[in-house]
């Protein structure tokens, strides 16, 4: 059945709930009058009705009162039919009703409603603002307005939305379903001070144990800040000694030192593990540039703005700079939107090369400025793409006619230099500096200096730097494995709830890095330095150490042929252990045999069984697990 709003009323009753305290009373208007028969009066003993201060029942002599929990009017006509329903919201629940109750009684006292009089409507001209006091209508005209004496503990009239229901309960205890996923989690109080010094790409502000390789480089560089090309720069190092960190202080140095004297001096780095090719080197500079020289353009355009309007009124202006006349500074203004107009960025794909260097020479050659070209894990480039970046990049001052570029590489490979065209090599070894590993006493004082502004105080126990810094120092001296094992220690120290790091927390953690460090690496290894690593394994299975390369070379052939894969040479494998050696997952040393020549002694240095786990969980590799027999075979022989 619907009434005259199209409102579905068919049904009983909707009565209001007792948890919807923040919303208003609304009753709809209809002009539809109740046949229904009248049902039983309401007991009224009834457990809806005790008043919760008092603990008793209302007088049941009393007349009929109007229920603000139900919604409804208990009285001797009969109630409200399905055609029209009343709906109840923002009173209070059962068991709170109370003074409220007894006002609206009173107010409907000696039957003074529309449903007392007989004619079975309930007329509301509208539903009441929230922040207004509800009203209900009498027959003569006037309005009673429905204050509440008490609603969770407010007096008076009341907006409902304003009442906080999510407030603590009388006992003080938030309820249990309102907590969240973290908050068990922050109750732990932090370990951490700042945990960014702690990560590898943190340039910290004093390096120790550096300082000879540090100013080595600013010797050299310091040519720029007097408007010279600096020689170029390469830089020679195992992972974690301190190049890049080196590399990158004292290159906020050169910048920061050419802003204070006025000297147009920049810094731009390339990572080559993540940019690669030629192409991307060249587009990914080319849009620095280009992006520089924009910002250059609208200072500039400004200033010639501001010079050309202050000439416009007082020719004098013009004195002293390079211009003559208004009309002078009105075509440089001309001059340069057009070059802003003419600069496009490369897209990372789809130029051919010769129009990407064209462009990259054209942004760097734009104004006056010395730069300096960082490419880290430069041998990743020339591995990938050749040494063609680098003949470009090293001969193109005798070309600029306005700037200067020096090149400054990065290598962990002390070797890669023997792959490069010697022109390439003689230009770009102009200056060469190394790094040579970290001892445990160095490493324990860079973490101690790390430490000081990372945790809070008294918050590592005495053994745990040193601890950090000697398992760092059985892997060539790795800064940044002490770090990683420093705060992984702490990660996990927090997790426990504990105030302080102990020795367990970093032994704890050197497993967790080992295994960690062990599934990336091997996991994303090609299928054959895959099976160059599984021969090795197999091998160090069978009692064999200081393993040649002509032993994996033999197993590596029959697993070749046990998954129809390729069989590369042996000098190709050999370069293949040579990788996992710099991987850290094999070591790799060249012993000499007198007259029977020189050959790779291999031992492993990752665990053995959750190494080999990995390899098997590749599809291929997997397909060999069969393989024992092979390898026993060939010692039998």
């Amino acid at each position: 059945m619907k009434d005259d709003t199209g409102n579905d009323t068919s049904g009983e009753t909707t009565t209001g709930q007792d948890d919807r305290a923040d919303e208003s009373v609304s009753t709809p208007n209809t002009d539809s009058e109740s046949d229904a028969d009248p049902g039983p009066d309401p007991d009224p003993n009834s457990s809806l009705y005790p008043d919760p201060d008092t603990g008793r029942n209302p007088d049941p002599d009393d007349p009929p009162e109007r229920t603000s929990d139900h919604g409804s009017n208990q009285s001797d006509s009969p109630p409200q039919s399905a055609d029209s329903p009343v709906e109840t919201k923002g009173y209070p629940s059962e068991d709170e009703s109370t003074d409220e109750t007894a006002e609206i009684g009173e107010a409907d006292e000696a039957g003074q409603t529309d449903e007392t009089a007989g004619t079975g409507e309930t007329t509301h001209d509208k539903e009441p603002d929230d922040d207004e006091a509800t009203k209900t209508d009498n027959p003569d005209g006037t309005d009673d307005t429905v204050t509440t004496d008490r609603i969770d503990g407010f007096s008076g009239d009341v907006a409902l939305d304003d009442l906080d229901l999510d407030a603590e309960d009388d006992d003080g205890e938030t309820d249990e379903a309102s907590r969240g996923l973290f908050d068990d989690l922050l109750e732990g109080e932090p370990i951490f001070e700042n945990k960014e010094v702690l990560r590898p790409s943190y340039t910290p502000h004093k390096l120790p144990h550096r300082e000879e390789q540090i100013n080595n480089m600013a010797t050299i560089l310091v040519t720029a800040l007097r408007g010279d090309t600096p020689s170029n720069i390469l830089i020679y190092g195992k992972t974690g000694t301190g190049k890049t960190a080196s590399a990158k202080f004292v290159s906020e140095e050169l910048e920061t030192t050419s802003q204070k004297y006025e000297v147009p001096c920049e810094v731009q780095y390339i990572n080559c593990e993540v940019t690669d090719t030629q192409y991307r080197v060249l587009a990914q500079l080319a849009n620095k540039f280009i992006e520089q020289n924009e910002a250059y353009i609208q200072d500039r355009l400004e200033e010639l703005g501001e010079l050309r309007d202050a000439a416009a009124e007082d020719p004098s202006e013009l004195e002293g700079t390079d211009f003559g006349s208004v009309a002078a500074v009105e075509n440089e203004i001309v001059a340069l939107e057009d070059d802003l107009e003419e600069f496009a960025p490369v897209p990372m794909t789809g130029w051919p090369t010769d129009r990407v260097y064209s462009t990259f020479f054209d942004a760097v050659d734009y104004h006056e400025r010395v730069v300096v070209i960082m490419l880290d894990e430069i041998d990743k480039l020339v591995e990938k793409s050749g040494d063609d970046t680098l003949y470009n990049l090293s001969r193109m001052n005798s070309e600029l006619d306005n700037s200067r570029v020096s090149i400054m590489g990065i290598s962990n490979d002390l070797k890669f230099t023997d792959f490069l065209d010697p022109r390439v090599k003689s230009s770009l070894g102009e200056e060469e500096i190394v790094f040579p590993p970290y001892d445990a006493t160095q490493l324990r004082d860079i973490l101690q200096h790390r430490a000081e502004t990372a945790f809070k105080s008294d918050t590592l126990s005495e053994d745990v730097i040193p601890l950090c810094a000697a398992f760092a120092a059985q892997e060539h001296g790795d800064a940044r494995r002490a770090l990683d094992l420093l705060r992984t220690a702490g990660e996990l120290a927090e997790r426990d709830r504990t105030e302080t790091v102990e020795e367990t927390h970093v032994r704890k953690a050197q497993e967790k890095i080992e295994l960690d460090r062990v599934v990336e690496v091997v996991r994303t290894l090609p299928t054959q330095s895959k099976l160059v690593l599984y021969a090795t394994i197999l091998l160090e299975k069978n009692g064999v150490h200081n393993i040649n390369t002509g032993e994996v070379f033999n197993i590596y052939k029959r697993l070749c042929g046990e998954i129809d894969a390729d069989v590369l040479t042996q000098r190709r494998v050999t370069d293949l252990i040579s990788e996992l050696d710099m991987l850290g997952i094999v070591n790799a040393v060249v012993v000499s045999k007198g007259r029977y020549g020189r050959t790779k002694e291999i031992n492993l240095s990752v665990p053995l069984d959750e190494t080999e786990a990995v390899l098997l969980s590749d599809s291929r590799v997997g397909q060999v697990e069969d393989a024992q027999p092979f390898v026993q075979a060939r010692f039998d022989n």
